[in-house]
């Protein structure tokens, strides 16, 4: 609470909507990750067993932001030539709370960060669901996953250092729960306390009413569920909570562009997987129950703003400007339908900067 006190009386002080601020804060945490690279790499070995590549952030992405809060600062200072200047100016939300996934840490937390910090707030940071097959290629869709696990780990993925961990027995009790009281185990299943081992683990005979089919997994559990056709699986996903990626896996353009169009999520993917969720000239978020706005590059600033509209007019127009005013008289709206042309013809009285 003192932290969130603290980060209230900094907002409300102006002190983070100064630019040299912003700038600043922005080329501090470029800095802290350039130098603290192995520090981050050496956390995410210990936490989670992951290597290095594994959940990284490029300094790129942090630098996208610094852009377009300097594209924006210049231009509010821009001056209108017209009647009325209307100003659209980008103004921090306030102090945010940004909530990362404990299994990509680095990403679901800096990535926002700095899109918060170049939008003006403070901050205060915390550190496929199911797939749906066609039910007469599901035993071979669960071998050829199978035989992908023994060709990424090996036969015994716990002695893989490519596979991560649980990152406290909190997580590693819960996603052991859900695998328990879910489906069958085609593939995988072992579980191992002391190390928050969880195999790789494929689940078949899974009942929408299960335990993994009511919340996020984040955790090495692919359950599977079998429909008749693609207009069963696209009635399944609408029938849901709107979910942050649809990933589609076909050969047939026309499935590719049904699932896309046809249902709604944060964002698609098509014969692939996560990918979307790491380019930087694409906004990555959720939309309804799976996320609140989007970040990357400049979708991290707007985000992270309130986009206030502002009219600055002069009283020097009244002249012109009393004919809205009552009684209505069709003189005075001839005036005004002759205005309004000419205004439309001259890029409008009122221009957005």
């Amino acid at each position: 609470m003192d932290l969130l006190r603290r980060a209230r009386v900094a907002f409300q002080a102006g002190r983070t909507l100064k630019e040299s601020f912003r700038l600043s804060q922005l080329e501090a945490v470029v800095r802290m990750v350039e130098e603290h690279e192995c520090d981050f790499v050496d956390a995410l070995r210990k936490d989670l067993h992951k290597v290095r590549g594994m959940g990284s952030i490029s300094t790129v992405n942090l630098q996208l932001p610094h852009r377009k809060m300097t594209q924006v600062m210049n231009r509010i200072l821009l001056k209108s030539t017209s009647l009325d200047d209307c100003v659209v100016i980008s103004e921090p939300l306030g102090v945010v709370f940004i909530m990362g996934t404990w299994c990509s840490p680095i990403q679901m937390c800096l990535g926002p960060l700095v899109g918060a910090i170049a939008a003006g707030g403070a901050n205060s940071l915390v550190a496929p669901d199911y797939v749906l097959c066609h039910r007469d290629v599901k035993v071979r869709l669960v071998q050829a996953l199978k035989c992908c696990l023994v060709q990424f780990y090996g036969s015994d993925p716990r002695e893989s250092c490519s596979l991560g961990r649980m990152v406290n027995l909190e997580i590693f009790n819960r996603t052991r729960d859900m695998l328990w009281r879910s489906g069958k185990v085609a593939v995988g299943g072992q579980a191992v306390e002391a190390e928050k081992y969880i195999a790789p683990t494929i689940l078949t005979e899974v009942a929408e009413s299960d335990p993994i089919m009511q919340q996020d997994i984040f955790g090495p559990i692919l359950p599977i569920l079998t429909v008749n056709s693609v207009d069963e699986a696209i009635a399944f996903i609408n029938k849901q909570e709107k979910p942050l990626c649809v990933y589609a896996y076909s050969s047939n353009s026309k499935v590719i562009s049904r699932l896309m169009s046809e249902t709604s999520s944060g964002s698609f993917c098509s014969n692939d997987s996560v990918l979307q969720s790491l380019m930087v000239a694409l906004p990555f978020g959720g939309v309804g129950a799976s996320g609140v706005g989007s970040y990357h590059g400049h979708y991290s600033f707007d985000t992270f703003s309130h986009r206030k509209s502002c009219l600055l007019r002069s009283t020097r127009f009244e002249c012109v400007t009393y004919l809205r005013y009552p009684p209505y008289e069709d003189r005075n709206l001839s005036l005004m339908t002759w205005a309004s042309t000419l205004s439309q013809k001259s890029q409008g009285w009122c221009q957005i900067l």
